[in-house]
């Protein structure tokens, strides 16, 4: 994601009202810095934090980082503690590591409040030696302590035990807040994140649809309704809250966080997917219609499902346009409006109306433009059955046209050459998906593309384009592709 996006993200998970927002890793690169202090003077309700191993200069830039949100703001440093990677990565004995955290808890104590220490690969750590780490980082002036699943390794029963044995052997536990972080590599996130608050975690890091390295992290929806539904089952007494979150946001939140990183939703996903309260089954239909209870153990209302508009039309003014934008979770500049606008005529035009997700849709193309990025200014393509595929395209970067045609083995693939062609960059696409983001033949189809533009980068960079035409989606998404591609070098160039 770009910073405006990062942005919008932030922006949305405020009003789901999340405790804290962990906004980036200030060390790695510029663009992280800014996002992180960017967030943190734009969010006002969250706590902001600062990722930083325990190192000096890392702790430094997530303190300047950070600093915009005042008291609000939390450093969160980490280091490794399990035996291999003491033994491999670090080559570091057991006292050593101790010496380290205490170091990194104590600097960063004096720049924030509020800091949290993450024994990196708790899960695989000896517990006896993990206990000492705690105690240790805790006496150092942690007011929250971490213990990761970071490789997705553990178990419900072996997790809710790691964290028992700290609450019954680390003296000094009820000065901090007990928290989890885990990994998803063989399933079991959400539930090994549930189990540890059995055994009295009061913190749970995770994301929105589950979204992380490797197979992603504990998928925040599911934990909280699992919370909210069972309360008791998880060491709640009946009426007690185990949570401040609005509920009601998750869906608008879940096709943000979609959007803006242009990572897709499984259909059967639990609480946000489409599907999640679809019900094909005759019996099934029977007993809901006769009692929703029968086959729902959640109300779909109470996560945001259900809270439809009437569509908008191309004779809608900017001032709907605006408000719809922010009920769909969307905050943007009068010029970022303006854009969006701009694109929800011509949208407009093409079809009878515009529906929330054709809107969602023209956001994320617009919010990925920024200075110096190639902007589609036209396109043309000629496709038939005895006709070679040829495509001609006029892009525009800093004011200036630039215009080159191509032939291809298709319409799609003549568009993507000419985009080639101008730009200069040559990707090679991975991964083509299309879908339909409102019912009707009229449907603005958004496409999005997974794009490898070179052996150095480690993985292809994905585009999503939208339109009502197919072609001139696709066309869209290779060249957001291509945006960001370029913006990733940019970054890694200087640093």
């Amino acid at each position: 994601m770009n910073l405006r996006q990062k942005l919008e993200v932030a922006r949305q998970l405020e009003k789901l009202g999340v405790d804290i927002i962990e906004a980036g890793f200030p060390v790695i690169s510029d663009g992280d810095f800014e996002a992180v202090s960017t967030i943190a003077r734009t969010v006002k309700k969250c706590r902001i934090a600062g990722l930083a191993r325990c190192v000096e200069k890392d702790i430094r830039a997530a303190a300047a980082a950070v600093a915009p949100a005042g008291e609000r703001a939390r450093i969160h440093t980490f280091l490794a503690t399990s035996p291999l990677h003491r033994d491999f990565k670090l080559k570091k004995s057991k006292e050593e590591i101790i010496a380290m955290a205490v170091a990194g808890v104590k600097l960063a104590k004096t720049l924030v409040n509020d800091v949290e220490f993450s024994a990196e690969d708790a899960s695989r750590t000896e517990h006896e030696y993990l206990a000492q780490v705690v105690e240790a980082v805790i006496d150092a002036g942690a007011t929250t302590v971490n213990l990761p699943d970071t490789v997705g390794f553990t178990t419900p029963a072996e997790y809710a035990a790691m964290i028992d044995y700290m609450v019954k052997f680390v003296p000094n536990i009820d000065k901090c807040v007990l928290s989890v972080h885990c990994h998803n590599d063989i399933g079991l996130a959400v539930a090994n994140s549930l189990a540890a608050v059995q055994a009295g975690a009061r913190q749970v890091e995770g994301t929105i649809n589950g979204i992380g390295e490797r197979a992603g992290n504990a998928a925040i929806e599911e934990v909280a309704m699992a919370l909210t539904t069972r309360p008791e089952a998880f060491g709640f007494a009946a009426g007690e809250q185990p949570h401040n979150l609005n509920t009601r946001e998750f869906v608008k939140t879940s096709r943000v966080v979609a959007r803006m990183s242009g990572l897709s939703v499984q259909r059967s996903k639990a609480v946000v997917g489409e599907n999640a309260f679809a019900h094909s089954s005759g019996i099934h239909q029977d007993g809901i219609l006769k009692c929703r209870g029968t086959y729902e153990v959640i109300d779909p209302a109470e996560v945001g499902w259900g809270e439809t508009e009437l569509p908008l039309t191309k004779h809608s003014g900017r001032a709907a346009v605006k408000a719809r934008l922010e009920k769909l979770g969307h905050t943007l500049s009068d010029t970022e409006l303006g854009a969006v606008f701009e694109r929800f005529k011509k949208v407009g035009d093409s079809k009878k109306f515009v529906y929330d997700d054709d809107l969602a849709s023209l956001v994320n193309d617009s919010l990925d433009q920024h200075d110096g990025a190639w902007k589609m200014v036209n396109l043309q393509f000629v496709a038939g059955s005895a006709a070679s595929p040829t495509a001609t395209v006029t892009l525009q970067k800093e004011g200036k046209l630039y215009t080159d045609c191509a032939i291809g083995n298709g319409p799609v693939n003549a568009c993507f050459k000419a985009i080639d062609r101008i730009t200069r960059v040559k990707g090679t696409l991975t991964e083509f998906n299309v879908r339909s983001t409102s019912a009707g033949q009229d449907a603005l189809g958004e496409v999005t593309v997974k794009v490898q533009f070179s052996t150095e980068e480690p993985k292809p960079v994905s585009g999503k384009g939208a339109a009502t035409d197919i072609i001139e989606a696709s066309a869209r998404a290779y060249l957001n592709a291509v945006n960001r591609s370029l913006t990733l070098s940019a970054l890694n160039a200087a640093n």
